[in-house]
């Protein structure tokens, strides 16, 4: 982590100046793929270089306060008010350097699978979906649903969504572990505090420029019909996709495009983004064997509880932090969870 040393303005203008140079090309835009990340680093150099400029324009107004106050001038309120705007910017400007991870930049591959507890898992899953879609965007993110598998009774057995935009994964990783909620159930006719499990799997989508070998040999390509919302013309073809790695025994699926071929290309950027992800947890694994083990989806290895009866609390076990308005996390305000992690992290790597 790098949130702890000096922001080189200089550099980040000087670079923005050069991606600047290389988008008026007019051949720039004829790989549309390749078009994409530089776009994406253009704005996010954008941001921050304008962080930094009203970084600075706050620091000189609070200054100018501040001897006008050390003079006899009835500033006080305006020089509380300049300091809570400089305390606010800079917090915000310190979120953002915190995800200087290699991947913190990326689109963001996010998969929830129910776990146990039967319909209420998987309508917590349902309601997990939505947390972070609404999160996402909230924060102007593109959110694109690829794969949904309802449940037979309510909510959704798994669903996998793709979520675009500047440091989608390096704030979304947060959230990768298994989440429990404790609720009455509104499926008990009974009434009875029921206790359910779904986990949240996020991966970076990775660059075309990463070499994934992939062999056509080793995958099983099977099409289905799609179950999902979008008309007629998805559930009486055959356009959804199925890709299993052999080797690996990977699954992954998408029946969100109309077009099998659309299908497919999404279908095998997520398997290339699963291969990738597998191939980087299997060296940690030999570094450091206790680490990289996937989790059961049940008791005692939850990463945070949600807690709706017999009080209504929100704990990060990972963390510590706390939060009472239940309402409003699960309308997607998931930041406070998101910065302590990040900071929990950056201790463990001091």
């Amino acid at each position: 982590m790098s949130c702890g040393g000096i922001f080189d303005l200089e550099a980040k203008e000087k670079e923005l100046r050069d991606l600047e140079t290389k988008i008026e090309d007019p051949s720039f835009w004829a790989n549309p793929q390749a078009s994409q990340p530089v776009m994406q680093r253009r704005r996010a150099l954008t941001d921050e270089i304008q962080s930094a400029n009203r970084l600075h324009s706050d620091l000189q107004d609070a200054e100018a306060l501040a001897e006008l106050a050390a003079e006899g001038e009835a500033v006080g309120d305006d020089l509380g008010t300049a300091l809570d705007k400089l305390q606010s910017d800079l917090e915000e400007m310190e979120f953002s350097l915190l995800l200087d991870g290699e991947f913190d930049r990326n689109n963001a591959i996010v998969s929830i699978h129910s776990g146990a507890g039967g319909t209420e898992s998987q309508d917590w899953a349902r309601m997990l979906l939505r947390m972070i879609t609404r999160w996402a965007e909230r924060r102007g993110y593109a959110v694109e649903l690829v794969d949904r598998q309802d449940g037979e009774e309510a909510g959704i057995k798994s669903a996998t969504i793709t979520v675009s935009g500047d440091r989608a994964f390096g704030n979304l990783k947060a959230e990768k572990g298994v989440h429990r909620l404790v609720r009455i159930s509104p499926f008990d006719a009974s009434a009875r505090r029921h206790t359910s499990f779904a986990s949240v799997d996020v991966i970076p989508e990775v660059s075309d420029d990463i070499e994934i070998e992939i062999n056509d040999k080793d995958l099983r390509v099977d099409t289905f019909r799609s179950s999902g919302a979008g008309g007629q013309h998805v559930n009486v073809t055959d356009s959804a996709i199925r890709i299993t790695h052999l080797p690996t025994n990977i699954v992954v699926q998408c029946q969100n495009e109309r077009s099998q071929h659309r299908n497919r290309d999404v279908a095998m950027k997520i398997l290339r983004a699963r291969l990738y992800e597998k191939a980087l947890r299997e060296q940690e694994e030999k570094r450091k064997v206790q680490e990289g083990q996937k989790m059961k989806i049940e008791f005692g290895s939850q990463i945070r509880s949600y807690v709706l009866q017999p009080y209504r609390m929100i704990k990060d076990h990972r963390t510590g932090v706390e939060v009472g308005d239940v309402d409003r996390v699960l309308d997607g305000d998931l930041d406070p969870f998101i910065r302590a992690f990040l900071l929990s992290s950056l201790r463990k790597t001091a």
